[in-house]
Protein backbone atom coordinates (compact mmCIF):
# COMPACT_ATOMS: atom_id res chain seq x y z
CA UNK A 1 0.00 0.00 0.00
CA UNK A 2 1.44 3.60 -1.00
CA UNK A 3 0.84 6.01 1.87
CA UNK A 4 -0.37 9.47 0.68
CA UNK A 5 2.40 12.17 0.49
CA UNK A 6 1.05 15.82 2.45
CA UNK A 7 0.83 17.18 -0.75
CA UNK A 8 -1.80 14.10 -2.15
CA UNK A 9 -4.15 15.11 1.02
CA UNK A 10 -3.71 18.86 0.75
CA UNK A 11 -4.36 18.27 -3.40
CA UNK A 12 -7.20 15.54 -2.90
CA UNK A 13 -9.00 17.67 0.06
CA UNK A 14 -8.71 21.03 -2.03
CA UNK A 15 -9.81 19.03 -5.22
CA UNK A 16 -12.72 17.67 -3.24
CA UNK A 17 -13.69 21.60 -2.24
CA UNK A 18 -13.23 20.35 1.41
CA UNK A 19 -12.00 22.60 4.30
CA UNK A 20 -9.37 21.56 6.44
CA UNK A 21 -12.15 21.95 9.24
CA UNK A 22 -13.97 19.98 7.06
CA UNK A 23 -11.80 17.24 6.32
CA UNK A 24 -11.08 16.75 10.24
CA UNK A 25 -14.91 16.59 10.99
CA UNK A 26 -14.99 13.69 8.79
CA UNK A 27 -12.09 11.91 9.80
CA UNK A 28 -12.65 12.58 13.63
CA UNK A 29 -9.30 14.62 14.06
CA UNK A 30 -8.67 18.14 14.64
CA UNK A 31 -8.00 21.07 12.42
CA UNK A 32 -4.57 21.66 13.53
CA UNK A 33 -3.53 18.11 13.09
CA UNK A 34 -5.00 18.46 9.86
CA UNK A 35 -2.87 21.76 8.74
CA UNK A 36 0.31 19.95 10.53
CA UNK A 37 0.18 16.90 8.24
CA UNK A 38 -0.13 18.83 4.87
CA UNK A 39 2.25 21.38 6.35
CA UNK A 40 4.96 18.29 6.43
CA UNK A 41 5.48 19.06 9.90
CA UNK A 42 4.02 16.03 11.89
CA UNK A 43 4.08 12.42 10.70
CA UNK A 44 0.46 10.95 11.39
CA UNK A 45 0.15 7.67 12.96
CA UNK A 46 -1.15 5.05 10.50
CA UNK A 47 -4.62 4.69 11.95
CA UNK A 48 -5.18 8.48 11.71
CA UNK A 49 -4.16 8.76 8.35
CA UNK A 50 -6.77 6.24 7.57
CA UNK A 51 -9.43 7.79 9.09
CA UNK A 52 -7.97 10.71 6.57
CA UNK A 53 -8.07 8.82 3.50
CA UNK A 54 -11.57 6.81 4.83
CA UNK A 55 -12.60 10.56 4.89
CA UNK A 56 -11.72 11.78 1.60
CA UNK A 57 -12.90 8.37 -0.22
CA UNK A 58 -16.09 8.54 1.55
CA UNK A 59 -16.14 12.67 0.20
CA UNK A 60 -15.49 11.62 -3.60
CA UNK A 61 -18.93 9.99 -3.79
CA UNK A 62 -20.91 13.34 -2.57
CA UNK A 63 -19.35 15.36 -5.55
CA UNK A 64 -21.89 15.71 -8.75
CA UNK A 65 -20.15 15.59 -11.73
CA UNK A 66 -20.56 16.35 -15.59
CA UNK A 67 -20.89 12.48 -16.12
CA UNK A 68 -23.87 12.16 -13.65
CA UNK A 69 -25.73 15.35 -14.89
CA UNK A 70 -25.28 15.17 -18.94
CA UNK A 71 -27.43 14.11 -21.46
CA UNK A 72 -25.99 11.35 -23.89
CA UNK A 73 -28.54 11.96 -26.70
CA UNK A 74 -27.71 15.64 -27.99
CA UNK A 75 -29.78 16.88 -30.06
CA UNK A 76 -27.36 18.88 -32.38
CA UNK A 77 -27.16 20.48 -36.07
CA UNK A 78 -23.91 20.24 -38.29
CA UNK A 79 -22.30 23.62 -39.62
CA UNK A 80 -24.15 22.74 -42.99
CA UNK A 81 -27.65 21.85 -42.32
CA UNK A 82 -29.93 24.52 -43.26
CA UNK A 83 -31.98 27.29 -41.49
CA UNK A 84 -35.17 25.62 -41.63
CA UNK A 85 -33.92 22.00 -40.46
CA UNK A 86 -32.52 24.04 -37.62
CA UNK A 87 -35.67 25.62 -36.37
CA UNK A 88 -37.21 22.28 -37.16
CA UNK A 89 -35.07 20.39 -34.79
CA UNK A 90 -35.63 23.13 -32.34
CA UNK A 91 -39.45 22.41 -32.27
CA UNK A 92 -39.48 19.00 -32.21
CA UNK A 93 -37.26 19.21 -29.30
CA UNK A 94 -38.54 21.69 -27.41
CA UNK A 95 -35.33 23.52 -27.59
CA UNK A 96 -34.49 26.87 -27.81
CA UNK A 97 -30.77 26.55 -29.20
CA UNK A 98 -28.59 23.63 -30.28
CA UNK A 99 -25.04 22.98 -30.43
CA UNK A 100 -23.56 22.84 -33.87
CA UNK A 101 -21.69 19.81 -34.35
CA UNK A 102 -18.79 19.03 -36.94
CA UNK A 103 -17.87 15.18 -37.06
CA UNK A 104 -18.19 15.26 -33.38
CA UNK A 105 -16.16 18.74 -32.34
CA UNK A 106 -18.69 21.55 -31.54
CA UNK A 107 -18.06 24.38 -33.66
CA UNK A 108 -20.83 26.52 -32.59
CA UNK A 109 -23.99 27.18 -31.30
CA UNK A 110 -27.88 28.47 -33.02
CA UNK A 111 -30.11 29.77 -31.05
CA UNK A 112 -34.21 31.12 -31.81
CA UNK A 113 -32.39 34.70 -30.97
CA UNK A 114 -29.69 33.77 -33.47
CA UNK A 115 -32.29 33.49 -35.70
CA UNK A 116 -34.82 36.18 -35.11
CA UNK A 117 -33.66 38.71 -37.63
CA UNK A 118 -33.35 35.67 -40.39
CA UNK A 119 -36.11 36.38 -43.41
CA UNK A 120 -37.78 33.67 -45.40
CA UNK A 121 -35.23 34.21 -47.84
CA UNK A 122 -32.62 32.73 -45.96
CA UNK A 123 -34.27 29.01 -44.61
CA UNK A 124 -32.30 27.11 -46.95
CA UNK A 125 -28.52 29.14 -45.78
CA UNK A 126 -26.54 26.71 -44.08
CA UNK A 127 -26.53 27.45 -40.21
CA UNK A 128 -22.43 28.21 -40.64
CA UNK A 129 -23.87 31.86 -41.60
CA UNK A 130 -25.86 33.06 -38.37
CA UNK A 131 -24.33 30.40 -35.59
CA UNK A 132 -22.73 31.88 -32.95
CA UNK A 133 -19.77 30.72 -30.42
CA UNK A 134 -19.84 27.17 -29.32
CA UNK A 135 -20.86 25.91 -26.01
CA UNK A 136 -17.70 25.97 -23.20
CA UNK A 137 -16.86 22.03 -23.00
CA UNK A 138 -15.71 20.07 -20.13
CA UNK A 139 -14.97 16.56 -19.23
CA UNK A 140 -16.86 14.02 -17.64
CA UNK A 141 -14.66 14.90 -14.15
CA UNK A 142 -15.74 18.45 -13.92
CA UNK A 143 -17.59 19.07 -10.56
CA UNK A 144 -20.63 21.13 -10.08
CA UNK A 145 -19.26 24.31 -9.02
CA UNK A 146 -17.25 24.31 -12.68
CA UNK A 147 -20.44 23.29 -14.49
CA UNK A 148 -22.57 26.41 -12.61
CA UNK A 149 -19.56 28.68 -13.35
CA UNK A 150 -19.90 28.27 -16.95
CA UNK A 151 -23.65 27.72 -17.00
CA UNK A 152 -24.00 31.28 -15.83
CA UNK A 153 -22.19 32.62 -18.69
CA UNK A 154 -23.69 30.68 -21.20
CA UNK A 155 -26.83 28.45 -22.03
CA UNK A 156 -25.57 24.60 -22.12
CA UNK A 157 -22.12 23.24 -21.53
CA UNK A 158 -20.94 20.55 -23.77
CA UNK A 159 -18.83 17.86 -21.98
CA UNK A 160 -16.28 15.42 -24.27
CA UNK A 161 -14.39 13.39 -24.20
CA UNK A 162 -10.99 13.26 -25.84
CA UNK A 163 -12.18 16.32 -27.93
CA UNK A 164 -15.78 14.58 -28.81
CA UNK A 165 -19.12 15.54 -27.50
CA UNK A 166 -20.24 12.97 -25.59
CA UNK A 167 -23.32 14.79 -23.76
CA UNK A 168 -24.69 17.83 -22.95
CA UNK A 169 -25.92 19.86 -19.76
CA UNK A 170 -28.06 22.76 -19.30
CA UNK A 171 -29.33 25.14 -16.25
CA UNK A 172 -32.38 23.02 -16.23
CA UNK A 173 -30.08 19.50 -14.98
CA UNK A 174 -28.51 21.48 -12.32
CA UNK A 175 -32.21 22.45 -11.13
CA UNK A 176 -33.44 19.16 -11.49
CA UNK A 177 -30.49 17.08 -9.88
CA UNK A 178 -30.59 19.80 -7.09
CA UNK A 179 -34.36 19.34 -6.25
Amino acid sequence: MELPTPQDIRERRTELGLTQSELADRAGVSQPLIARIEGGDVDPRLSTLRHIVDALDESEGDIVRAGDLMHEDVVSVGPDDSVSQAVSKMQEAGFSQLPVIEDGVPVGSISFEDLMSVGEESRDKPVSEFMGESFPTKGQNATLDELSTDLGHNKAVIVTERGNTVGIITEADIAARLS
